[in-house]
């Protein structure tokens, strides 16, 4: 792929607002299916809401669709034996992506992680976001929510469809032949090899084949670790430095590096209003304690800092002038962390469309406005010893763990 995104015209794109909003779209969606469905997400969770994407994925494997199932070995592990056994009889074809093994997460090499949440369906519809297969009010490590996860996704129509199919079919043949070289089949994983190589051919034909009547310009950006490692990075610091009025991002676990916070940094200065929505609620030690160290300069420059405190926020998204002339907005998986930049496969889908924008920063400012608490640059200076200690502690850590996989950020 080309380090920049590859826009074009002939997308229909709709944004969904939690999986309240998007498991019924996916639900009807992989319903309607009539070939195959591709299906990637960091977390599958079968509790609530999660069920019914379960369900679905085995009435279509059972109607004959071919269904493929990638999951995190870290974000979901194995899956429930119950869940595993009657996917299995349905049909659905499923895979672990990294098993973590006994040594886990001490080896270096698993920390590289499948992040992206991505669905294609029959090659015509993608659905990308930061939406795990998880019900809305529920946190597989703080039980029942009292308000909704803050997260978003897209459903769209168009060529970029295909871009996802396409690295979907390539990442589960890989998958195939790595599993069969482990048990010395090595005919096999070169004819899986071949597989997604001639998927890949047939996907870019039928690509070519297929129109829209939709006139939204839209690109997808992947990240991974071989030929797209800053491709997410660099569409973001584009956006940014072409900001002239406005940049609006809300972000999970926000700790970016030295270029994206001078790119903030000197946005701020050449009277650009930066707003962040952040999260405000203790989930994790190192993603709450290491971005604090961070906010010191940027509230320092005049950018303003959010922190979102009804529920836990997991929205990956971005809006730049979206009520000017040249709209920019992105929705996808990927963090501002060393994780998604460095370490993760992520997928996000950049809109260049003044109704998707303005959608988008009217959510994001209603949020701000009334589920935020603007981070006070007095109180965030005045904080307590200890508190400081452990933000200086987190990123010390964060930092010798980048040395370790031998990155720089």
């Amino acid at each position: 792929m080309s380090p920049t995104p590859e826009f074009a015209h002939d997308h229909d794109v709709r944004l969904y607002q939690g999986a309240q909003e998007l498991f019924p779209a996916l639900v009807e969606a992989m319903d309607a299916a009539l070939s195959d469905i591709q299906f990637e997400t960091y977390i599958f969770d079968f509790t609530g809401a999660g069920s019914s994407v379960g369900e679905a994925l085995a009435r279509a494997a059972q109607r004959g669709v071919r269904t493929h199932l990638v999951v995190d070995g870290v974000g979901t592990g194995r899956l429930p034996a119950p869940w595993a056994a009657r996917l299995t009889a349905a049909g659905v074809q499923w895979r672990v992506y990294s098993p973590l093994g006994r040594l886990g997460l001490l080896l270096p090499s698993r920390w590289r992680r499948l992040h992206r949440k991505l669905c294609v369906v029959d090659g015509r519809v993608l659905f990308c976001g930061g939406i795990n297969v998880l019900d809305d009010f529920h946190d597989p490590n703080h039980g029942t929510l009292d308000a909704p996860r803050f997260d978003f996704a897209v459903r769209a129509t168009g060529s970029l469809v295909v871009q996802a199919s396409d690295a979907m079919e390539q990442l589960w043949w890989r998958m195939q032949a790595v599993r069969d070289v482990r048990k010395r089949r090595l005919p096999e994983a070169l004819q899986a090899l071949r597989t997604a190589s001639a998927q890949r051919h047939a996907e870019q034909q039928i690509g070519q084949l297929r129109g829209s009547g939709a006139q939204v310009r839209a690109a997808l950006v992947l990240r991974d670790n071989v030929r797209n490692r800053a491709r997410i990075e660099k569409t973001y610091l584009r956006a940014i430095g072409s900001a002239r009025h406005e940049v609006i991002i809300a972000n999970a676990y926000f700790v970016p590096g030295r270029k994206l916070r001078k790119a903030l940094l000197m946005a701020a200065r050449r009277g650009v209003r930066v707003r962040l929505l952040l999260q405000g609620r203790y989930e994790y030690f190192m993603q709450y304690h290491a971005a604090r160290p961070v906010y010191g300069p940027l509230l320092e420059a005049g950018v303003e800092i959010h922190e979102y405190a009804p529920s836990f926020l997991h929205a990956k998204v971005a809006v730049v002038d979206a009520m000017g002339d040249r709209p920019w907005a992105t929705v996808g998986s990927s963090n501002l962390d060393p994780l998604s930049l460095l370490l993760a496969r992520e997928a996000n889908v950049v809109v260049e469309d003044t109704a998707f924008a303005r959608d988008l920063r009217q959510r994001l400012v209603h949020a701000m406005q009334h589920a935020g608490r603007r981070m006070d640059p007095a109180r965030y200076a005045g904080r307590p010893l200890r508190q400081r200690v452990l933000d200086r502690l987190a990123f010390g850590l964060m930092r010798l763990a980048l040395w370790i996989t031998g990155n720089r950020y």
